[in-house]
């Protein structure tokens, strides 16, 4: 089944179920705060493991001791769908491990 986008609506449900996350313009973004760069760094890679996996790929940012990410997908014309969500929520899984916040 091809990929739509999802609604104003359909958005903000589920930028409910993940505290942190929000609509930034066009894309969902969120930002981490690690405990040292290493921290950071190593977050960074995890991250593009699970983009790897999941063949889909977000702007992905490493500063001193944080990481911020925004998607959409841009298959569908830069809309936000499913498969954002899908990203975010494994990178949710992942975030406690590396001591985000």
């Amino acid at each position: 089944m091809p990929l739509e986008p999802l609604s104003q609506k359909e958005i903000e449900d589920r930028l409910a179920e993940l505290p942190g996350w929000s609509l930034d313009g066009d894309r969902i973004a969120r930002s981490y705060r690690l405990g040292s760069h290493f921290a950071a760094a190593a977050m960074v890679l995890h991250i593009a493991q699970l983009q790897d996996e999941l063949d889909h790929h977000s702007d992905l940012t490493l500063g001193y001791h944080s990481v911020s990410l925004t998607v959409n997908t841009h298959s569908v014309g830069g809309a936000v769908t499913d498969l954002d969500f899908d990203l975010a929520r494994r990178v949710e899984e992942i975030a406690p491990g590396h001591g985000a916040s």
